[in-house]
């Protein structure tokens, strides 16, 4: 089954001195479906990594979308329609268009699972095809 992944674990995975750093490895490393990153998402990464930990971490991440340790996620323009109607539903979240991707890609790769460390908005919104999101690491 897909696992799709947010922003933060990624990042946090660039520092040493992460608690949850352990936690997202073992779940990458047992992970036997596909690892799938939005494609805004990848770019909110490039950006976090370079601002926190330099261009070495921002290198890295590159080559682990070149040698395909994550595959990405894009949106079609039917996708950004659903973007929007996310936006005008959950406005008092302020969702973003990262956080929305990664509802899209939850109903195109028919999956509820999602490494994430936001709770607040993955808590509150529901999945396009129903049920609730299951969050790695905190459902663990």
């Amino acid at each position: 089954m897909t696992l799709l992944i947010d922003a933060a674990p990624i990042v946090a995975l660039a520092d040493p001195g992460e608690p949850q750093r352990g936690a997202i490895l073992d779940i990458l490393a047992g992970e036997t479906g596909h690892l799938v990153i939005p494609a805004p998402t990848t770019a909110e990464i490039d950006y976090l990594l370079g601002q926190r930990f330099g261009s070495g971490a921002r290198r890295a991440f590159l080559a682990d979308l070149a040698a395909g340790r994550f595959a990405v996620g894009h949106l079609d323009r039917t996708d950004y329609e659903t973007v929007i109607d996310l936006e005008t539903r959950y406005a008092d979240l302020e969702l973003g268009l990262a956080d929305c991707a990664l509802v899209c890609l939850a109903a195109t790769h028919r999956t509820t699972r999602i490494l994430s460390f936001d709770e607040r908005h993955f808590r509150a919104v529901a999945p396009l095809h129903g049920g609730a999101f299951t969050l790695l690491p905190a459902d663990i």
